[in-house]
């Protein structure tokens, strides 16, 4: 039986399951069935992953609800309304790169892939669960420091338990299984040295940006950079064994191919995430050198400051990441100039491409910035209206050229990272109207420090197709943010917002008939997909259940949870994609 609950306030009403507690909340639900879906599809060859999973995911659900439940002082500045989401961020990456490791496993079965790469995403997958694993006992351990005494302290010691464990499972799983011909000292090291990066750099940026993020999209942030720093590093360490160690850290069996568009996106991201850290330092040195300057010299400090951008940036962009692009892959010229030949080898369909999505882009932007200033229309709806550009733009590309998307995604994630860079330091002359221009868009999950939201529109579409990059069995898994972010949560959205009636939760905003609609939307746009796709030559593999089984627990999640749906949902519904 279900209970009807009327709001006096709002004439609307709360539908909740009789049985739900603070225990198992929806979130915490719709996570465990997730995890169990996956834990179902496992091979023999993958029992310890999912033993692995299955131990990270009670240690991090016992801390979950020690957080949720304490009436103490908060441990961290986290964005505010916003639940812990430890559960939720510690394990959506493992969960991900086991269900890569199932689709891999069908691919190997059918001789259609090589052996060092399904070596290669296991120890990815160990040193994911590293990280994860590390960050839940700091977290843990901070819980029993900062409140000893709490009533919740039996989450704090089952956590610590279900971590002992998992470390035992995972040191036997590394310690007897090859992967890359490494030494098993170096793949525990290895592995070992993901926690501690990752529990260095969350403690960095919950004190950084406070207020910015809940612990669980700091988490999923966390080991998501950990993990791509990673895998540059092991990429150059391929590249350096000779010069600066054994060869026994990476052998020959280390040979997974990369494209060059993989690089450049790599390089690209990974060196504009570095380059705040120099640019303080260079800031620092200038604004010293101005005040020991004359005061007219003074006059010119904003220009001068620029400058320094600039120059500094170009130095990055032009001289320092394309040359560890060449380092590591065999480039006949320089990675930019590679970069228009990909372009123009085919400039009437890319070209155009480009020029479509420019028009769009400027269209859009123009006419809903103009909205938001003059219109009461809610800024929610205003948001959604850039999902629905987002699959304008990407559907169409993915279909017919998604190398060249690929390439696109990459590009966009670095303008939009040059842009933060510019607003948070307001570099003249742009700073503050870019700043004026993204506080029109923001809601509460953003913070003048850190504007969130148009990065985890773009990464939700672009990872599920990156992530597809080689063989791929399973068509729709590279539409998983595109049909999530830019039909299902925005019919969600605006079903919800104009005739839902019906609530989830008593203190939440998600209504029965928007999640109905969004769930209904996908499905639909699935339908219409499939038999385009399979005029373009894909060989269909879905089964409807599953799909239909992926697209209701992505919905489910889009209602319940209090994290970051963009970032989340896109993660979720291509991890049971793939399955």
């Amino acid at each position: 039986m279900r209970d009807l609950i009327l709001f006096p306030r709002k004439t609307r009403f709360w539908w909740r399951p009789s049985m739900t507690t603070s225990f198992l909340n929806g979130e915490r639900a719709v996570v465990v069935f997730f995890i169990c879906r996956i834990l179902y599809s496992l091979t023999f060859s993958l029992l310890s992953h999912g033993l692995a999973l299955s131990l990270l995911a009670l240690a991090s659900f016992s801390l979950d609800i020690s957080f949720d439940s304490s009436n103490s002082p908060s441990l961290f500045r986290t964005r505010p309304g916003a639940s812990s989401g430890i559960l939720l961020g510690a394990v959506t990456l493992p969960s991900l790169l086991l269900s890569k490791l199932v689709q891999l496993s069908r691919e190997f079965s059918l001789a259609q892939l090589h052996l060092e790469e399904i070596q290669y995403l296991t120890l990815q997958y160990w040193a994911t669960s590293a990280s994860a694993c590390s960050v839940v006992l700091f977290l843990a351990f901070a819980r029993r420091r900062r409140a000893p005494s709490s009533p919740s302290h039996w989450g704090v010691r089952f956590s610590l338990c279900s971590i002992f464990f998992q470390a035992l499972v995972s040191v036997a799983a590394l310690a007897t299984t090859s992967q890359i011909g490494l030494h098993p000292a170096l793949k525990l090291m290895w592995a070992l040295c993901h926690g501690l990066a990752s529990v260095k750099l969350i403690q960095h940026f919950l004190r950084t940006f406070p207020s910015c993020a809940s612990i669980g999209e700091t988490f999923l942030v966390t080991s998501g950079i950990v993990l791509y720093f990673g895998d540059m590093l092991l990429l150059t360490i391929k590249k350096l064994h000779g010069l600066l160690m054994s060869s026994e850290l990476v052998t020959a069996e280390y040979e997974i191919s990369r494209s060059e568009i993989s690089i450049i996106i790599q390089g690209l991201v990974l060196g504009l995430l570095l380059y705040p850290i120099a640019l303080k330092y260079i800031l620092q040195i200038w604004e010293w050198f101005i005040s020991t300057a004359s005061a007219e010299a003074r006059r010119y400090c904003e220009i001068g400051r620029s400058l320094m951008f600039v120059a500094s940036l170009g130095i990055v962009l032009i001289l320092i990441v394309p040359s560890w692009m060449q380092f590591v892959h065999e480039f006949r010229m320089h990675p930019f100039f590679w970069v228009l030949s990909f372009v123009f080898s085919e400039p009437s369909k890319r070209l155009t491409l480009c020029i479509y999505w420019v028009c769009i882009i400027c269209v859009s932007v123009l006419r809903f910035y103009n909205i938001s200033k003059n219109s009461k229309i809610e800024r929610i709806l205003l948001r959604k209206y850039y999902h629905l550009m987002a699959v304008s733009m990407f559907l169409p590309a993915l279909i017919f050229q998604p190398k060249f998307l690929d390439l696109a995604f990459g590009a966009a994630l670095a303008i939009f990272l040059t842009l933060e860079i510019i607003r948070v330091w307001r570099i003249w002359p742009l700073g503050h109207p870019i700043n004026q221009f993204m506080n029109a868009f923001t809601d509460h999950r953003d913070s003048d420090l850190l504007i969130v939201s148009h990065f985890s529109l773009l990464l939700g579409c672009a990872l599920p197709i990156w992530m597809s990059t080689g063989y791929n069995d399973r068509p729709l898994a590279p539409f998983a943010g595109i049909l999530s972010l830019g039909i299902g949560d925005t019919m969600a959205s605006m079903v919800g917002h104009k005739y839902g009636v019906l609530r989830w939760s008593k203190t939440g905003k998600k209504t029965v008939e928007g999640t109905a609609a969004g769930i209904t939307s996908v499905l639909a746009a699935c339908s219409l997909l499939l038999p385009l796709l399979a005029s373009t030559g894909y060989i269909l593999t879905q089964h409807w259940f599953s799909l239909l089984l992926a697209v209701t627990v992505s919905g489910l999640l889009e209602a319940y949870t209090t994290q970051l749906d963009n970032a989340f949902i896109p993660l979720f519904f291509y991890s049971l994609l793939c399955l």
